[in-house]
């Protein structure tokens, strides 16, 4: 595989656990049962590491898409401070609010 490629697959398979992690977030809000479900994904993706054929790899990386999709949460967290969250924007600083018209 040449390095390109290689650097490729790493940046999918990186992007793949990112998001593994994610949907596991937004169904595991308690860090506790949150860490133990990302020991359990970590586990799983390190078990398939030494994967090298073609084949193999298309055929994990298609299933790992399909359990993504399938385990996408309805409802999934936002941070409270981020955009769609609870409190984002709540406070603007002063700087960043909207001049006032003088007249």
């Amino acid at each position: 595989m040449s390095e390109a490629a290689q650097l490729a697959h790493h940046r999918i398979i990186q992007s793949l656990y990112r998001r593994s992690l994610k949907t596991a977030q937004d169904w595991y809000v308690d860090t506790n049962l949150f860490r133990r479900k990302a020991v359990v994904l970590w586990m799983q993706f390190d078990a398939n590491r030494n994967v090298r054929h073609p084949r193999q790899l298309a055929s994990l990386l298609q299933e790992t898409e399909r359990q993504l999709t399938e385990l996408h949460h309805p409802d999934p967290y936002i941070a409270p401070t981020a955009p769609g969250g609870t409190k984002f924007e709540r406070n603007i600083h002063p700087d960043t609010a909207e001049p006032h018209a003088v007249h």
